[in-house]
C-alpha cells in the first residue's frame, strides 16, 4: 500500500517569518523553490572553485554601481527565494533590502549533482520572473550555457560554449565568460 505524502507549500513572506523566527538558522543550507523548502547540496571542490573563477571573472567587468552576490538569495515575484551561485544587481547602497527578481540582471548556477533540478526547476523559476539572463555551468560536460529571452516560464535562446569557447553576456556589456572558469576533471 503505498503513502501518500502531504506536502505544504510556503510563501516567500512565511519562509522568511521561519527564518526570524528561527525555526531555519542561517546555516542552514536550503532555500524555497517553487513554494518548497528544499535542501541544498554540499559544495565540492569543483564547484567552489569554479564559482570562485567565475566570480573574479565577472568582478572584473562590473561597474561599480554593480553588485556581485555570491551564493546569497534572491526574492522572485513567483514565490521562491533561490540561492544562485551568483547573481548581479544594481547596488542600491548598504541598507537594501534583498534584490527582487525585477533588479537582478543575470543569475549563474553551477551544476554537478544540481544539474537536473538547475534545469527542471530553477532555470524555468528564473525565466518565469523574468530575470533577463541565467547562465548554467555544467561540471559534467565541462560546457556553459547562456540562457536568454524569457517567455513563459521558459527561455527562448540558448547558447553554449566548451573548452576553448566564450561567451558574452546579452545584458552586461563587456562582459565574456570563458569556458575555462570550469576546472578540468580529475
Amino acid at each position: 500500500m503505498a503513502i501518500e505524502r502531504l506536502r505544504r507549500r510556503f510563501t516567500v513572506g512565511e519562509y522568511e517569518r521561519m527564518i526570524e523566527a528561527g525555526v531555519l538558522a542561517e546555516d542552514d543550507r536550503v532555500e524555497l523553490l517553487a513554494g518548497e523548502v528544499v535542501e541544498m547540496s554540499p559544495i565540492g571542490i569543483r564547484h567552489m572553485n569554479c564559482v570562485n573563477r567565475t566570480g573574479k571573472v565577472v568582478g572584473r567587468s562590473l561597474a561599480d554601481d554593480f553588485i556581485l552576490s555570491v551564493q546569497n538569495p534572491i526574492r522572485l515575484s513567483n514565490g521562491g527565494m533561490p540561492q544562485p551561485d551568483l547573481a548581479v544587481f544594481a547596488d542600491r547602497g548598504d541598507n537594501a533590502p534583498m534584490p527582487t527578481d525585477d533588479e537582478v540582471l543575470l543569475v549563474i548556477e553551477v551544476s554537478d549533482s544540481t544539474r537536473d533540478n538547475d534545469r527542471q526547476i530553477k532555470l524555468p523559476l528564473y525565466a518565469a520572473a523574468g530575470i533577463p539572463e541565467a547562465w548554467l555551468f555544467d561540471l559534467a560536460t565541462e560546457t556553459i550555457e547562456r540562457h536568454t529571452e524569457p517567455v513563459d516560464g521558459r527561455y527562448t535562446l540558448i547558447a553554449v560554449a566548451g573548452r576553448g569557447q566564450a561567451l558574452e553576456s546579452t545584458v552586461i556589456p563587456g562582459l565574456i565568460i570563458p569556458a575555462s572558469v570550469i576546472p578540468p576533471k580529475g
